[in-house]
């Protein structure tokens, strides 16, 4: 199937950004040959900073698609979003989480790469924390290849709470690709998906250097204590959305 083509507001900001990106930061960049030439695939991404999003696909010559929550999708910023390749997702209800696997297909379906923070939102700390399933899921329904992408030094650029950007090193490695498909035949068993996203989680830790927290981003920031709910209610709660798309800002 052909690729989806970038909209125009993507290709012009995909011409320009990474000179600038370059005479600021002189990011370093390894890896760049594993992300597939063409064909779907995922790109599995550490979050540390909202500036992640400029500098993971800075390099890729091929446009990489987000998802956004549709609530962001409201006035002018909708028509940016839009030509930015972003596309929105229901959030209400307990399809949530079915309704953000369907988009995705649709972006893989499509032969286009996908960008994905498995934590789900940005880290509070710096550290990497628990993955959600989500992209484990979508590579296994859909048959597409997981790109590990380790991303250093933007927490230091734009920690959370901070309003303008500093100027630090920053590195972007582009992992091998991870195939899942021994798990093909477990592809809804909450525990195989559980181990494929801890591979994953450990892939990108080993990847980006940074200390794992075996709690997801989200209860950090809320100030909540996994350990202090019953698993099957956590697993509930969590599992019903299992992206936890982040705001795009």
């Amino acid at each position: 199937m052909p690729q989806k083509r970038a909209p125009l507001l993507y290709r012009v900001l995909h011409a320009v950004l990474p000179a600038l990106l370059n005479a600021l930061y002189r990011p370093s960049v390894t890896g760049l040959e594993n992300v597939p030439a063409e064909g779907p695939a995922i790109l599995a991404s550490n979050h540390l900073s909202t500036l992640d999003v400029v500098f993971m696909p800075a390099r890729i010559p091929r446009p990489v698609y987000y998802l956004a929550k549709s609530e962001y999708f409201s006035g002018p910023a909708k028509h940016l979003f839009k030509n930015l390749g972003v596309i929105p997702i229901a959030r209400h209800g307990g399809e949530a989480g079915e309704e953000s696997l369907r988009r995705g297909e649709e972006v893989l379906a499509s032969g286009s790469l996908l960008g994905i923070y498995p934590e789900g939102t940005r880290s509070p700390d710096g550290r990497l924390h628990r993955g959600k399933t989500g992209p484990v899921r979508l590579a296994l329904r859909t048959g597409a290849p997981i790109v590990p992408v380790a991303i250093r030094g933007t927490f230091g650029i734009m920690p959370p709470g901070s309003k303008l950007p500093r100027i630090r090193q920053v590195e972007v490695a582009y992992g091998k690709p991870m195939d899942f498909s021994h798990y093909a035949r477990r592809s809804e068993d909450h525990f195989a998906l559980r181990s494929a996203t801890d591979e994953l989680m450990y892939e990108l830790m080993m990847m980006s250097g940074q200390e794992y927290v075996d709690e997801y981003a989200a209860a950090v920031k809320a100030g909540d204590s996994p350990s202090a709910a019953p698993l099957g209610d956590l697993d509930g709660l969590i599992e019903e959305d299992p992206f936890d798309i982040p705001k795009v800002s």
